[in-house]
């Protein structure tokens, strides 16, 4: 399992529309979590899975693209679109079942 993580920061100032905006893409059953900092309010993280890296960069380029739903959250974005940062990550060790010792 890959993950696709994206960062940013939300204005203060469009937070609850951004919250509005983004719980209405959660109930329309996009694969994905969103969280916000406990330590850094405004501070956002979405977190896609993915079966493979090539479905992770998938993600990151359509969650980059001007006509998805999700880039409207560009426009709240401290900075703008350019403050938006985006990594694939994979996992660190193998899983239990692919490994086992001997």
């Amino acid at each position: 399992m890959y993950i696709c993580f994206a960062e940013y920061r939300i204005s203060e100032e469009w937070r609850e529309q951004y919250l509005i905006y983004t719980n209405k893409l959660l109930e329309e059953g996009h694969d994905v979590q969103l969280y916000e900092g406990t330590d850094q309010p405004g501070l956002f993280v979405e977190v896609w899975n993915a079966a493979s890296e090539e479905q992770a960069e998938q993600i990151k380029k359509e969650r980059c693209n001007e006509r998805s739903p999700w880039f409207r959250v560009s426009e709240w974005i401290v900075g703008g679109p350019a403050k938006l940062h985006i990594w694939t990550f994979k996992p660190a060790h193998p899983s239990s079942s692919a490994a086992s010792p001997d």
